[in-house]
């Protein structure tokens, strides 16, 4: 099972960042897939969850307006765009699957290596 991230960097704030996710060697459209993010020291943070086939998605309430979840199951790659960044939204974005829809940020069956994402000026 392989899950590699990229589209992280630096940005100034206002700007925006398109992460990917490639996932192999599973099943990509029987998962759920999720974005989570990390600062060190403190608790991992559900940013956006979508369904295995994409109908249905739901977002941290730090996202909401900013940031959209997408996913093409032909590919097997989740997305996440991210508009109007923040400082605050500086910290490590890990994609996970899971087979199940849920906003719960524990319980995942795979995870990726994360890629970093700062926000400064």
């Amino acid at each position: 099972v392989q899950l590699v991230e990229s589209g992280g960097g630096l940005v100034q704030p206002g700007g925006s960042l398109r992460l990917s996710c490639a996932a192999s060697r599973f099943t990509f459209s029987m998962y759920a897939m999720s974005w989570l993010r990390q600062v060190p020291g403190k608790e991992r943070e559900l940013v956006a969850v979508i369904s295995s086939l994409g109908r249905i998605s739901d977002y941290a309430d730090s996202a909401k307006g900013r940031f959209t979840i997408s996913r093409d199951n032909a590919k097997n790659t989740v997305y996440l765009q991210m508009n109007s960044l923040k400082p605050e939204d500086t910290a490590v974005y890990y994609c996970s699957a899971r087979t199940y829809y849920s906003k719960n940020p524990t319980g995942f069956a795979f995870w990726g290596q994360g890629t970093q994402v700062t926000v400064s000026s």
